[in-house]
């Protein structure tokens, strides 16, 4: 198995951190370090970034996913006999069946007195509502800052886009598998996370270090190796930037990397579209595990599920999955103001190569 450092700088910044491979410690396993150097428009108030629900709604939230998930594998296993993918059945039908109140506004007028009327209608909560509005205004302004001409048009089609998508969830909750498989059609979540990201990332201040040794993973996950990726993570629009700078040079890796993924990221209803869009093994975070504690257990339980899954992946091999030990802990020096990848991340690479 080879383990990979992602010596990732901040989002905010485009200095890198050391390009020089440094061998491990352990006989097992092989240890480099590659960097991504991305500089995201407007960071300060990053679209993916602006919302999270409060801890109780989230409590209920989470109830909701777990009763979701026994009949939804039920109905899995039942349709699974039939040769017909049950997701591609619920989600043709979902397409077929819902507002599109979102997709058919003309202007932002009416993109805005959308999201008020489906609030005052009772089919949106007060609080998405708030989160979908702020978030367009968020989108609009970084979009707006980055001087791309056809702003107005980016704004318009991405926003009607995400917002039709954050609606569609509300009205038909998704629910998340342990390990859960990018879904492509019959709408394109990756696609659409991508498109999303894309005029975000100043591509002219942005490059991936070590390049040659994302050539060298390809080439290891033909053969059948299982590769793992530990970095410090920023906002939620990590796997996006990392898809979108690998996508010439390394488009299956792009495409196929799996995302070890905390609970927040597969619950607010604002993160969920774009989750949908990624290759995930979900998992609660032990941090905060005890924060409902009626809820301790059944998270427990999900997480062994989770790593059951994951030793599945692993062990049919040329699995590549990605890592954020440390969570987002990456902070601002208080005198320089400069990003530096937390403190913290060594350590955990101790723990997880040894």
């Amino acid at each position: 198995m080879f383990i990979l450092s992602a010596a990732t700088p901040s989002t905010f910044s485009t200095i890198s951190s050391s390009r020089v491979p440094f061998a491990s410690s352990s006989s097992s396993s092989k240890l480099f370090a590659v960097s991504f150097a991305q500089s995201l428009r407007n960071p300060l108030s990053c679209p993916c970034l602006v919302y999270s629900l409060k801890l109780r709604a989230m409590a209920k939230m989470v109830k909701d996913k777990e009763s979701s998930f026994s009949s939804s594998s039920a109905a899995a296993s039942a349709a699974s006999e039939s040769g017909v993918s049950p997701l591609a059945i619920s989600s043709e039908w979902k397409e077929s069946n819902r507002s599109r109140t979102f997709l058919n506004a003309a202007s932002e007028e009416e993109i805005l007195s959308g999201i008020k009327k489906e609030a005052e209608e009772g089919r949106l909560p007060s609080n998405v509502a708030a989160g979908m509005e702020e978030l367009y205004q968020n989108y609009k302004n970084a979009i707006f800052q980055s001087g791309n001409p056809n702003a107005d048009e980016i704004v318009f089609s991405n926003m009607t886009a995400a917002l039709d998508r954050i609606f569609l969830d509300v009205e038909e909750p998704f629910v998340f598998a342990p390990y859960h498989k990018a879904l492509r059609e019959p709408f394109d979540y990756y696609m659409f996370g991508q498109n999303y990201i894309r005029p975000l990332v100043d591509f002219r201040n942005s490059y991936v270090g070590n390049i040659s040794i994302f050539n060298e993973m390809e080439e290891k996950l033909k053969e059948g190796h299982n590769i793992i990726l530990i970095s410090n993570h920023q906002t939620e629009a990590d796997p996006a930037v990392i898809s979108l700078l690998l996508e010439t040079t390394n488009p299956h890796i792009a495409e196929n990397m799996i995302y070890v993924a905390g609970d927040r990221v597969v619950t607010d209803p604002l993160c969920k579209p774009f989750s949908i869009g990624r290759n995930l093994v979900c998992v609660y975070s032990k941090k905060h595990m005890f924060d409902v504690p009626e809820l301790a257990e059944m998270k427990r339980k999900a997480n062994t599920r989770s790593l059951k899954e994951m030793a599945l992946l692993l062990r049919g091999g040329s699995q590549l999955i990605w890592i954020a030990p440390s969570g987002g802990r990456d902070r601002p020096d208080p005198v320089t103001e400069e990003w530096h990848p937390g403190v913290r991340l060594p350590l955990m690479l101790l723990q997880w190569t040894t």
